[in-house]
């Protein structure tokens, strides 16, 4: 192997240690930020996302080049590993267009319960002591926050978030497998 090949080798390990650990992390993030509801935990996950993935293309790109300089480019499970990462790449974008939507939807969430009437307080009787049936209106459990089309959009991005999220991860373990049998 000359050193131009250990150069892209190099740079092509380097570029799947550093894009694809952390563009995993921020996929499998986003469905706790939309859970807890945290805005701006996923707004940061987007732009994380957004850039990692972004810059996976260099994995690709340096094990084209290296494929071709070995002159294994022809081989099946070369050819395989390719494609199943354009796929995965396919699902990244699906994966960012799913957090914008929940970020949408969680933002629009919170806008609406701001603007949402509080519910009124009861007054206490003029004996100081509840009746009984006073007693009873307050011993039931208060009625669950009402559930708005926006906060449902965000879970539903959420299952979609985690179900593409699993299936990239599994496909980055298939492409690992492939490489690590075939060196």
């Amino acid at each position: 192997m000359s050193a131009i090949e250990r150069l892209v080798l190099w740079l092509h390990v380097a570029f799947v240690i550093f894009t694809i650990g952390p563009v995993t992390i921020a996929i499998m993030s986003s469905p706790r930020a939309i859970r807890t509801r945290n805005v701006v935990v996923l707004q940061y996950l987007l732009v994380m996302t957004r850039i990692f993935g972004t810059a996976s293309l260099g994995v690709l790109v340096f094990g084209i080049i290296l494929g071709q300089q070995r002159k294994e480019l022809s081989q099946a499970w070369l050819t395989v590993s390719m494609t199943l990462f354009v796929v995965a790449l396919v699902l990244l974008v699906l994966i960012m267009r799913d957090q914008r939507r929940a970020l949408a939807a969680l933002k629009l969430a919170d806008k609406q319960e701001v603007l949402a009437p509080q519910p009124a307080t009861t007054v206490e009787p003029a004996g100081g002591r509840p009746g009984p049936e006073e007693a009873a209106a307050a011993a039931e459990p208060a009625a669950a926050a009402p559930v708005t089309a926006a906060s449902h959009t965000a879970n539903v991005e959420r299952g979609r978030i985690v179900s593409m999220g699993g299936v990239v991860s599994l496909i980055w373990l298939v492409i690992l497998v492939l490489m690590v049998w075939n060196s």
